[in-house]
């Protein structure tokens, strides 16, 4: 089958370039070509785009000073940069703190951490999704040097209370550093560093309608983090490599928008989002709620369908034009179940079977529409070819099914 319609609800994976940020990065191909370091004033212009992008991210994060700021290129290496950084700086502790459901960049670091010698604690997550924080504040001891906790998890949107984590940590050890993988809270929940003891916090242009291949890391001054890149004098030092100055104006210009944007996020985005997810579960019996955090993210639901496998439900999800996902886009080519929903104790019969959702503020009312339209004879199909219709047949009767 062949649909030239696409419906788009994988914004968790990627995100839509705004126009508005392509016009804003296209004087930087062609005209504003010059390397930002060159003495002559053809180049030293775009050194002050920079500068003055760095200010915009700044006020993004909610940070006090320009100078904390570092572009990078991804949210992975805003992530090692910050965590083999403050690592490096100070080698007298020997005990890392993070959770059981981090984006792949974060958790898989700690994997390779633990190879290295280092004592690393996973903090795991209720059924709902949210962080056992009482489980991380007891793992803190006086050799913890780093806890990391993302902001919110690409999987359910749950948002983890990272400021409360941050100042309960410290309250047990001052010298513990706090790293925030804030890269699915960026542009859909307020940042607002400089009221928090939160060291370090990454993001990722291209989850907010920037380009990919451009993130920042906010470090608290007077934080100190070795160099992950060695080279120029780049990034104060911290960054090697000459600045992707198209990138960073184009990130600069969509955190503008997001800004701007915010309210939208928590009234519409959140209000489609709950239509989406109130009817799938009405319309299709053997759906369940994975993301039933109180406290999530707008724009993100996963839905489990039991008794089917869900790269099938993916494909035949294709054959409308209908995008959405399985889990992390870092982990698609995986077989494996989501570690996320596994953490959170999802059932096998919906493990395997369970789609992710993630809207924009680009998503329409004729998107969801089309999509609560589709979705129910796609489940209803694969429901039919399942090889547990015995399994069905119980579920349907426990309903009250016919």
């Amino acid at each position: 089958m062949t649909n030239s319609k696409i419906v788009y609800l994988d914004n968790n994976a990627t995100t839509k370039v705004d126009e508005k940020v392509v016009e804003s990065m296209f004087p930087y191909f062609s005209e504003s070509y010059g390397n930002p370091s060159s003495i002559y004033k053809f180049g030293g212009k775009n050194s002050a785009a920079i500068k003055e992008a760095r200010e915009t991210i700044k006020d993004f994060f909610g940070a006090e000073k320009s100078k904390e700021i570092f572009f990078t290129a991804s949210g992975s290496e805003s992530a090692n940069m910050a965590i083999r950084g403050i690592l490096s700086s100070d080698r007298s502790l020997n005990h890392l703190i993070t959770t059981k459901v981090e984006h792949p960049c974060v958790l898989n670091l700690y994997k390779q951490l633990e190879k290295e010698g280092y004592h690393v604690t996973f903090i795991g997550v209720n059924a709902s999704g949210e962080l056992n924080t009482e489980e991380l504040y007891a793992a803190v001891t006086d050799k913890t040097a780093l806890v990391s906790c993302m902001y919110a998890n690409n999987e359910t949107g749950a948002i983890f209370p990272v400021e409360e984590i941050a100042q309960k940590v410290k309250s047990i050890n001052p010298k513990t550093k706090i790293y925030v993988d804030a890269v699915q809270a960026a542009g859909k929940i307020k940042l607002n560093v400089k009221d928090t003891l939160i060291d370090m916090m990454g993001i990722s242009g291209h989850k907010f309608h920037a380009p990919k291949g451009i993130g920042a890391l906010y470090v608290k001054s007077p934080t100190l983090i070795t160099p992950l890149i060695i080279g120029g004098h780049q990034e104060s030092g911290k960054r090697a490599g000459t600045e992707n100055v198209p990138f960073i104006i184009g990130m600069a210009k969509a955190a503008q928008l997001a800004q701007d944007s915010l309210e939208y996020e928590i009234t519409t985005v959140k209000r489609l989002r709950d239509k989406l997810e109130k009817g799938l579960l009405s319309s299709i019996y053997n759906a369940r709620l994975n993301s039933a955090a109180h406290n999530r993210v707008p724009n993100t639901t996963n839905i489990g369908f039991e008794y089917i496998e869900g790269e099938l439900i993916l494909l035949n999800m294709d054959d409308f034009g209908i995008c959405a996902s399985s889990g992390s886009a870092c982990t698609s080519g995986s077989l494996d179940p989501s570690h996320v929903l596994k953490a959170m104790g999802v059932p096998f019969t919906a493990l395997h079977g369970s789609i992710r959702f993630s809207l924009s503020r680009y998503t329409t009312e004729e998107d969801i529409d089309y999509t609560l339209e589709k979705m129910p004879s796609i489940i209803q199909k694969l429901t039919k070819i399942s090889p547990f219709q015995k399994e069905l047949k119980e579920l349907r009767e426990r309903k009250g099914i016919i």
